[in-house]
């Protein structure tokens, strides 16, 4: 760490000397997109000299984590030059074929660094690159002046708490969903991201699809008319839950390699057990926020956008309980949104596991019942086709009237480059969005309908629920 610290000086000192990478990059963007120097004065066509290239860190180097990786090394536009892991290396991270729950890989901060310098080595002559640096403390890396962009890909409960550490040095954020922890937090993300007035993304990669693009125009278009009411039916999740409702009661050792304090972080300290590491921590109160938390901002988003919903009013939640330590596998979440800009109002139900939603009315008989479905007064509209397939066909595709994403991450590297806001901006889109899910965690924890007002952060039918907008962080952690 000492040597990795005087590097960090070295290049403090050199960056003194010259314009920053992002302090260039942002006055690029403050002059407009005209300002920005061709390419081909660069060096050539297609080619980003590598003194203007956004320099990107990654934080967090699990199954989505090197995911984001692999999906940022591919442009020209950017440079990773550093990667971030508690872990230095493991096994038994999911990888992208982790909805098959079958395919484990290596992660950590060595393995990354590795698959790095190794993608930058084939590019060069010499056929050599030693230019990634890796880090097990994130706070470390955001010494660094020379980094312009993080990613965060870390569990969710640490998610908030770097993404505020990278905001307050002025660093553009991409982090994977859901954007915090606590509903609090979200909302002080939310207003650190406008302040500092950085590109920013959440890791719901279907915002950018065509599918969420035809799902809103096919609202825009009255295709089903008014829609007073949605809801979103998710099976079961592809892992088993915990064997124990409350903590196992082994207490193996920490894996050579792995900084378990740096892991927890922020959360509350106990025993290292495989449990929680590399990739189950999601089910466990004090790491993950559940499935609702793992979806909700996938699944809401273009519900979000398609309906111009806002906060909403009421929240109330039936669920099975597994233990006070551990999510419910199988729960229904109902939330009441309030009439805006001539929209009707618009009841929104979540059913997870074993509860099952409605059948909508004219769906075929053997078709299942899947995803998102607005129920509309002329009309239903189940994932981007409407019901039943006689009328999808009568209809054909709704007008194209919106613009199409570049790609989730393209998206990103634009805006980090002085371009549009991101699709899932924190500000102006992804930040409200997290709050939505983790009101239903808590709804599900007090067991009670609860009267919310958005504006004020607070839950007004029952004060003891403002307990868990909030955590307590651990000594040494803040936010």
């Amino acid at each position: 760490m000492n040597e990795s610290r005087n590097s960090v000086g070295r290049m403090q000192q050199s960056c003194s000397r010259r314009v920053s990478r992002r302090g260039f990059l942002g006055a690029v963007g403050a002059a407009g997109a005209f300002a920005i120097v061709p390419r081909q004065v660069l060096g050539g066509q297609g080619h980003v000299a590598p003194s203007e290239k956004t320099t990107i860190a990654c934080i967090g180097l699990g199954g989505q984590g090197h995911i984001d990786l692999f999906n940022l090394l591919p442009f020209e536009e950017v440079q990773v030059v550093a990667v971030c892991d508690v872990h230095r290396e493991g096994s038994g991270y999911i990888s992208w074929e982790w909805m098959k729950g079958e395919d484990r890989r290596t992660g950590g901060r060595e393995p990354a660094q590795r698959r790095v310098n190794e993608h930058y080595a084939a590019q060069k002559a010499a056929g050599s690159y030693r230019g990634c640096h890796a880090y097990a403390d994130y706070r470390e890396l955001l010494e660094r002046e020379d980094v312009d962009a993080v990613v965060v890909a870390t569990p969710d409960h640490a998610h908030a708490v770097i993404t505020m550490a990278a905001l307050k040095r002025g660093k553009h954020v991409y982090c994977e969903k859901p954007l915090s922890y606590t509903v609090y937090e979200a909302r002080q993300v939310t207003e650190a991201a406008r302040r500092a007035k950085v590109a920013t993304q959440l890791g719901n990669q279907g915002q950018a699809t065509e599918e969420a693009r035809v799902v809103q125009e096919y609202i825009l278009d009255g295709a089903i008319g008014p829609v007073r009411e949605v809801y979103v039916g998710l099976g079961t999740r592809f892992w088993d839950p915990p064997a124990w409702g409350s903590r196992p009661p082994e207490t193996p050792a920490v894996p050579e390699g792995l900084d378990w304090d740096l892991w927890l972080g922020p959360a509350p300290a106990r025993p290292y057990h495989p449990a929680y590491h590399p990739w189950r921590w999601r089910d466990w109160r004090d790491f993950g926020t559940g499935p609702l938390g793992d979806m909700g901002c996938h699944t809401l988003s273009t519900v979000f956008k398609a309906l111009k919903l806002t906060h909403p009013t009421t929240v109330e939640a039936e669920c099975t309980e597994l233990g006070p330590e551990v999510y419910p596998r199988t729960f229904r979440v109902r939330y009441e949104f309030p009439a805006r800009g001539g929209l009707p109002p618009v009841t929104l139900t979540w059913y997870d596991g074993e509860s099952k939603p409605p059948v909508p009315k004219g769906l075929e008989p053997g078709r299942s019942v899947s995803g998102v479905v607005f129920v509309g007064e002329q009309g239903v509209l189940m994932g981007h086709r409407l019901v039943p397939e006689s009328r999808m066909k009568s209809y054909g595709r709704p007008p194209k009237v919106l613009p199409r994403s570049p790609g989730q991450y393209k998206e990103w590297v634009d805006a980090c480059r002085g371009g549009p806001p991101a699709g899932s901006d924190f500000v102006a889109h992804s930040g409200l969005l997290t709050e939505t899910p983790l009101l239903g965690n808590i709804a599900m924890r007090v067991g009670r309908k609860l009267e919310w007002d958005g504006p004020n952060l607070r839950f007004t039918s029952d004060p003891t629920a403002n307990q868990y907008l909030q955590r307590k962080y651990r000594d040494g952690w803040t936010l």
